[in-house]
């Protein structure tokens, strides 16, 4: 009877182990500083998409600038060669992964860009494809007391809005006292936070 179950467990996490591998997830923060938080985040929450087993894409949004989005650029010379990049990553994922700073109590104006430019379709006009159907996890760290969770409420209606109600899951972390809850490696530094950032991208993955 031993060896059945042995065998089941180890059968069973051999399930596991193949599924997680199948999960695609982009991971972005929306900064666009080298030494952002939001970065040092956003590193952290792809490290353990990779620990439990999804194949990670960790995008740097400064290596894929794009014009403010324009009507009439997109209309004389379409979507730029690098949103196009950007929407074949986001389409081809089953999770994205946000980190977000919080400007002025909201999202900073090169993210939202980001998002309007991956709302249209490489051909022009409106689309969805980029968040649809996708799991889509949230996470902010900030300097102030609230750790951007006021960022993230706007960051929640705007993706909800083009990828459809439900899109974004319920599970959220905000990181207060950001610039002093990363080690000089980049790593958290509270053992609760990294548990709760565990707990949030696995909710994500799994």
């Amino acid at each position: 009877m031993r060896i059945v179950l042995l065998t089941l467990m180890t059968l069973l996490m051999v399930f596991n182990s193949d599924l997680a591998a199948e999960i695609k997830v982009v991971a972005l923060a929306g900064s666009l500083r080298a030494d952002s938080v939001n970065k040092k985040l956003i590193r952290e929450a792809a490290a353990i998409a990779q620990e439990l087993g999804a194949t990670v894409t960790l995008v740097d949004l400064k290596d894929y600038p794009l014009p403010l989005y324009d009507g009439d650029l997109e209309e004389s010379q379409g979507m730029p060669e690098k949103g196009k990049q950007l929407r074949a990553l986001l389409k081809d994922a089953q999770v994205i992964i946000i980190s977000s700073p919080e400007y002025n109590a909201s999202i900073p104006g090169n993210l939202k860009n980001f998002i309007d430019w991956m709302s249209r379709k490489e051909d022009k006009g409106p689309s969805r494809d980029a968040f649809k159907d996708k799991k889509v996890l949230i996470i902010s760290a900030s300097p102030s007391g609230m750790g951007g969770s006021r960022a993230l409420a706007h960051l929640r209606s705007i993706i909800d809005d083009i990828g459809g109600k439900g899109t974004v899951l319920p599970q959220q972390l905000s990181i207060p006292d950001a610039y002093n809850a990363f080690d000089a490696e980049g790593h958290l530094k509270n053992p609760q936070q990294k548990n709760e950032l565990r707990s949030v991208v696995q909710s994500a993955v799994q």
